[in-house]
């Protein structure tokens, strides 16, 4: 139903404005006592083959809403009545900001991908702490990064400014590093300064009575030598992790005509199916090198049971969803949960 008449629908509008709006419809529907328990009913299992101990956390089922679609912790209560086994927050920073000039984001409807440069918009740790208090048992996983407008000697302040601030309320951290739509990224992509970072978030958190896992986000880009300086970065800093992976700068091989792509320009990180190759690749890149040193949640391209299936036998523990919970709809985390149990994973 979701792909033959409320996907059209959608597909109509500006994906911004519709993104917005479709945040709000679901608020609405959510306010009626019976909508909850039906969505419930729908799209989620409670099948106990399902659970995944993972970063010591028990996660009732191994498919994730990936960072970027409740950015300010608005509506991840609502979300997880589809079935998600967790849900990822942020891209949130100290400090509130608009992001990117608008137009922002834009569907690559040939090639069922997304290219997005929305510039961590967001209203600020602080309010996503408000809204993160009301929370009783959904799994929140916290995605932090720093203000686009922040100078290089204090990136790492923000970091743990938002560190401190969500420790109380997330499960796990995600230190966001690999986002191409932030301005002066640089330094974030030096092996050197990140250990830096990572072994300072890691001081913070060994000092709370509960220390939270820590993982950090990487791009789909990267080639062996830089794949290899991950592994590296992860057995030093002691981090608990690896999300791979983010968007893509690479728009090789898209179906979408060459004029639409200059119309889109730059800059843009590309999601959907033009990178599952890509992230499942990194994946098993990292899985094998390590020897399985440490989990990787896979996300990036996932539009069918069989692409989270690929994921997970190239060494994810769990999976996240964005765009293809866009265009494939919330049926979609049902149906790998179900070929998860078929096939015995």
């Amino acid at each position: 139903m979701y792909k033959l008449f409320i996907r059209p629908i959608f597909f109509i509008f500006d994906p911004e404005k519709i993104h917005h709006i479709t945040f709000r419809f679901i608020r609405f529907i959510s306010r009626f006592p019976f909508m909850g328990a039906l969505l419930r009913k729908l799209y989620k299992s409670g099948d106990k083959r399902l659970e995944r101990e993972v970063f010591g956390i028990t996660f009732p089922n191994p498919v994730g809403l990936a960072a970027g679609f409740d950015k300010d912790a608005k509506l991840y209560r609502e979300l997880s009545n589809f079935g998600f086994g967790f849900v990822e927050i942020g891209t949130v920073t100290p400090r509130a900001q608009k992001g990117n000039p608008k137009k922002r984001l834009f569907r690559l409807k040939a090639d069922e991908g997304i290219i997005n440069r929305m510039g961590f918009n967001n209203e600020g740790v602080l309010e996503a702490v408000e809204r993160l208090k009301k929370n009783e048992k959904v799994i929140i996983g916290g995605n932090i990064g720093k203000n686009t407008a922040t100078a290089p000697e204090n990136y790492t302040q923000d970091y743990i400014d938002c560190f401190e601030a969500l420790h109380p309320y997330v499960d796990y951290f995600v230190v966001n590093v690999s986002c191409p739509n932030v301005g002066s990224h640089a330094k974030l992509q030096d092996k050197d300064y990140l250990l830096e970072l990572l072994k300072e978030l890691q001081t913070l958190n060994q000092a709370h009575n509960h220390p939270k896992p820590i993982t950090l986000k990487i791009a789909p880009d990267l080639n062996e030598q830089q794949l290899d300086e991950i592994i590296e970065v992860v057995k030093v800093s002691k981090i608990d992790g690896v999300i791979a992976s983010n968007t893509s700068v690479n728009r090789e091989g898209l179906k979408t005509s060459d004029k639409k792509l200059e119309t889109i320009g730059y800059p843009g990180g590309l999601s959907g199916k033009p990178i599952t190759n890509r992230s499942t690749r990194v994946i098993k890149y990292l899985s094998e090198k390590s020897n399985h040193a440490f989990p990787i949640i896979g996300v990036g391209g996932i539009h069918s049971a069989d692409d989270a299936l690929d994921k997970i036998e190239a060494g994810a523990s769990l999976i996240q969803l964005y765009t293809g919970f866009i265009y494939e709809g919330p049926s979609l985390i049902k149906k790998i949960n179900k070929a998860i149990i078929t096939n015995q994973y």
